[in-house]
């Protein structure tokens, strides 16, 4: 029974989280809610964005063409809510649970590939948010393994990165 509940309870708190991160009330999400509680994590399972001494941002082939992965692989999303050279996030509390900030220890993190201008900003808890062209970079809880591009157009307002800094508003092949 308990083992039902806490199910039911951390499917709720993603649906939560998910519906908190923009959209209307008529949009949907592009993925298929999660039932286990493991997809609540609030990082991916390949690689620490917290525990990374900086983040190494680079390009990678996917199915929504050349896209800004990190170091690990692991796919980076721009959130529409976010106001270029703001210095702040939109995403906050739940949000951040389905989209975890990119971070680094470094002013600036080392790119290769990537042509647009990387930055930082200060979250409120004082770590450094990784910026590429003025706007907060963010991972998709979902996104498990590199490769994977499972956040790309959720609720219409969370796109994968370009490496020129642009957000890539075409469907990802595959779904």
């Amino acid at each position: 029974m308990k083992q039902h509940l806490c199910t039911g309870l951390a499917a709720a708190a993603l649906i939560a989280a998910l519906s908190g991160c923009g959209g209307s009330p008529g949009t949907t999400a592009t993925t298929p809610a999660a039932t286990s509680p493991a997809a609540t994590s609030a990082a991916p399972t390949t690689g620490s964005p917290t525990a990374a001494a900086a983040v190494d941002l680079k390009t990678a082939s996917s199915s929504a063409g050349n896209i800004v992965v990190d170091a690990a692989g692991m796919s980076v999303y721009f959130f529409t809510k976010d106001v270029k050279d703001s210095g702040t996030s939109a995403c906050t509390g739940a949000c951040l649970t389905a989209w975890p900030p990119v971070l680094t220890t470094e002013a600036k993190p080392a790119a290769e590939g990537v042509t647009g201008t990387l930055g930082t900003i200060t979250t409120p808890d004082g770590a450094k948010q990784v910026t590429l062209n003025g706007l907060p970079l963010y991972y998709f809880a979902q996104d498990k393994k590199p490769g994977d591009v499972l956040g790309q157009g959720v609720n219409g307002v969370w796109y994968l990165a370009s490496p020129a800094g642009e957000m890539i508003r075409t469907a990802a092949s595959g779904y």
